[in-house]
């Protein structure tokens, strides 16, 4: 997900924190390095990742097996805002 802010004076689009995915590259000699081609710039504290994978199937939001007749639908809305509240960190329980 990516935390999109309007330009000043323009109303927020309906969609605009969907979910999308980026890449990221191994480089050798320097590293991981992120893309996002969709929104033209390199990903950062408003880019929030849920997932890495190879591809779809290894990041979608929604696996499983269904039975049953007649159609189906899925209809999500995500609002990504930031949180006035600093992290706290937690340890792990392991």
């Amino acid at each position: 997900y990516l935390e999109t802010l309007p330009p000043p004076g323009q109303p927020r689009l309906v969609g605009a924190d969907a979910s999308h995915a980026w890449l990221a590259v191994y480089i050798p000699g320097a590293g991981w390095a992120e893309f996002d081609p969709t929104n033209n710039c390199m990903p950062g504290e408003k880019h929030v990742t849920v997932a890495w994978g190879r591809d779809y199937g290894d990041v979608a939001p929604l696996q499983g097996v269904m039975t049953g007749g007649g159609a189906h639908t899925l209809t999500v809305s995500v609002d990504v805002e930031p949180n006035p509240e600093p992290v706290k960190s937690r340890k792990s329980k392991v």
